[in-house]
């Protein structure tokens, strides 16, 4: 297996990438008697919520976007505190089945996040990293259980477009509405910009392996709505040393 990049790859999003596919009120998933074990990693507690608030109307909107397409599912499987989170295989083994598709179970993250309950500095500093094997050429749908800032998506997105795949679309359980657009708009972009400068970006850039276009449009506007650059350098710094970093991993140059 190719050994994993410094940095999280990720690649800027073209304007046309459709919004997230989520299912469920939040609500409605984390409030499930079967949600604190199916993110521990109980298959059979994932496979009942799955199938308890799975969205008929989002199928089938996956079926019209993908139209006669066949994409691969690739599910995050999370590493969390308490085990490997079960919900993202099990969303992907159900659509799987209801949209006749190939799912792809070989793809897996490296490094414990601790995003669950996580503030947006948090989840900016301490990113998910991927690895596994991927299909050069052949077309995929990013699955997970969240859709909160949408990096994970993104540095999901990144491992597979790096390797020579292309993802065309992403789905999740459940997740933030406001999220659901994962490509920055280019008036997001300017205003993140505008605000902090150009020092922010190369910063970042040096920081994080990329600029501003990879983020996805929650996470530029939360940046923008932050009150000045010195600030967003702080609170990152201090999130990620707060962070949980498994013993021999590879830690950016930070």
């Amino acid at each position: 297996m190719p050994q994993p990049a410094l940095f999280p790859p990720r690649r800027p999003w073209p304007d046309d990438f459709p919004p997230v596919a989520i299912h469920a009120d939040e609500s409605r998933v984390k409030q499930h008697p079967a949600y604190p074990a199916a993110k521990s990693g109980d298959a059979d507690a994932a496979l009942q919520l799955v199938q308890d608030t799975l969205a008929l109307s989002a199928v089938e909107s996956l079926r019209k976007l993908l139209g006669t397409a066949r994409p691969i599912l690739v599910s995050a499987h999370a590493l969390e505190q308490v085990g490997v989170n079960a919900i993202p295989e099990a969303l992907a083994d159900e659509l799987g089945q209801l949209l006749d598709l190939p799912v792809d179970s070989s793809v897996v993250q490296t490094n414990v996040v601790s995003h669950t309950g996580a503030d947006g500095f948090s989840r900016l500093a301490r990113q998910a990293a991927f690895a596994g094997d991927i299909l050069p050429g052949a077309d995929y749908v990013l699955v997970d259980d969240f859709v909160g800032q949408g990096g994970t998506l993104a540095n999901l997105r990144g491992l597979i477009e790096s390797r020579g795949g292309r993802v065309i679309a992403a789905t999740t359980l459940t997740g933030k509405p406001h999220s659901a657009l994962l490509a920055p708009t280019a008036a997001q972009l300017t205003l993140l910009r505008n605000k902090h400068g150009k020092d922010l970006e190369t910063w970042w850039l040096a920081r994080f392996g990329h600029g501003f276009d990879c983020l996805t449009q929650s996470e530029a506007r939360y940046l923008e709505r932050t009150a000045n650059a010195d600030t967003i350098r702080d609170r990152i710094a201090a999130a990620e040393q707060t962070g949980n970093r498994p013993a021999g991993s590879v830690a950016p140059p930070w």
